[in-house]
């Protein structure tokens, strides 16, 4: 007997991966970065000279004063290399990797494990990627 589950029922498995996700290592360590971040006063105040530097450049780019806007971009550009120069702020970006690496290993998993019951349920052959019983299905759920 196949089982059939609601939309609810996997919306609330989904929410319990979901905490098992926010309780591992990677995640634990993106937190902890991004709150030392936060209270990093140098990266505080890199941050806060973009923002202005950002403002002044959409100015410049409404009234037309391209060299300025050139300079001010440039001057952008030099603070958000500054910034990636800092150690904390590598680490974080690291972190920020290693956190979308398991979110994407948990799509692809479960977007894998979905085609191939699909294939399996219809008599098709998993490493073909076809069905027997459909003309319509490619294995294309990924």
């Amino acid at each position: 007997m196949t089982v059939v589950y609601t939309r609810e029922e996997i919306r609330l498995k989904a929410k319990e991966l979901a905490k098992m996700m926010a309780e591992t290592e990677e995640v634990d360590f993106f937190k902890r970065a991004e709150k030392q971040l936060n209270e990093h006063l140098r990266v505080q105040e890199l941050i806060a000279q973009i923002k202005k530097l950002q403002k002044e450049a959409v100015n410049l780019q409404h009234y037309g004063k391209s060299e300025a806007l050139k300079e001010v971009e440039a001057k952008i550009d030099g603070l958000h290399t500054e910034i990636d120069e800092i150690p904390l702020v590598q680490e974080f970006k690291s972190s920020q990797l290693e956190v979308n690496d398991l979110l994407q290993m948990v799509s692809n998993t479960i977007s894998k494990t979905v085609t191939e019951e699909i294939i399996t349920s219809m008599g098709g052959d998993v490493l073909k990627g076809t069905t027997t019983k459909s003309p319509y299905f490619d294995g294309g759920c990924q």
